[in-house]
């Protein structure tokens, strides 16, 4: 693992037309667009055939997710999270319904909507530069214009100074790191998270919730992020959406009043504990629904 400097907090401005710049960087390199359209899903279900019989992991989802919001869903497991974000992203179509993202209906996967899953998946023989660059190649932009990305990202990040790592010379965060700045290189219109912290340890997971709120707050991308954890999704999203299981479904949406400029602190806070304890006793209340009908 190679030691980096922690990323610091960026100061940002906006330019004339909208376009949002990060402080120190020069204003003909890389600018971030504000966030694209509304995602939204309407009636929205989900069907597999498993051992000769049909099972129903997602019905009738009603969804919207507005430009530049940060929106978390939590649920047990079996309440179908990780379909949900599969079907956003196109990896899969739903049985029913309709899934659009402003006005184009998503059928396949698209560069305006960006992927990041529990599992780095980084090419082992690109370096970190390599790796974020990855998408823009196939995209087909020049060579200055990746490099202008692929620059003000790692800078983003806090990982310029291990542009010429491999991925085996990092730590599990910073590989996290890389993936995140892989799928935004892109400028995804949605950045859609898995679980992407979920394997890493207590103090690397609240580094990485500090760094991915800061760049969410730099770039204005919308995100939309699946977790089991409930204190995570408390701190990171404006909304949380509580799912229900067997089939998965909408069970509740809790708008998080809490301040836009959030550091760990905040999680010792009443107003915080109050919160979570809400999203924690919803999402009990459907397991325990869940055990009751179908036994466990």
């Amino acid at each position: 693992m190679i030691r980096s400097r922690t990323v610091a907090k960026t100061k940002s401005k906006t330019q004339p037309g909208g376009q949002h710049v990060v402080a120190g960087t020069p204003a003909d390199e890389h600018l971030v667009p504000p966030g694209g359209g509304v995602l939204r899903l309407t009636g929205v279900g989900k069907e597999f055939r498993a051992r000769g019989t049909t099972v129903r992991a997602l019905d009738k989802v009603d969804l919207k997710v507005l430009p530049g919001e940060f929106v978390c869903v939590v649920g047990a497991s079996g309440s179908g999270k990780s379909t949900l974000l599969s079907l956003i992203a196109g990896l899969a179509l739903p049985s029913e319904g309709h899934i659009s993202l402003g006005e184009r209906p998503v059928t396949a996967p698209g560069p305006e909507r960006g992927l990041v899953f529990q599992a780095a998946s980084l090419f082992p023989w690109r370096t970190v530069e390599q790796n974020v660059a990855f998408g823009l190649e196939l995209l087909g932009l020049s060579k200055l214009e990746r490099k202008r990305r692929v620059s003000w990202y790692l800078r983003e990040i806090g990982l310029a100074e291990l542009a010429g790592a491999l991925p085996r010379q990092l730590s599990g965060g910073q590989q996290q790191r890389v993936a995140i700045a892989r799928a935004l290189t892109c400028e995804p219109e949605v950045l859609l998270l898995d679980e992407p912290f979920g394997a890493l340890d207590v103090q690397t997971k609240e580094d990485m919730q500090l760094l991915v709120r800061q760049v969410w707050r730099d770039t204005h991308t919308t995100v939309l992020m699946v977790t089991h954890d409930v204190e995570e999704a408390v701190f990171l999203a404006e909304r949380v959406i509580v799912l229900a299981s067997d089939p998965g479904r909408i069970a509740a949406e809790i708008a998080v009043k809490l301040p836009g400029e959030r550091d760990l602190s905040l999680k010792r806070t009443p107003e915080f504990l109050i919160l979570r304890a809400e999203v924690e006793d919803m999402v009990r209340a459907q397991h325990r629904d869940h055990v009751a009908r179908f036994g466990g």
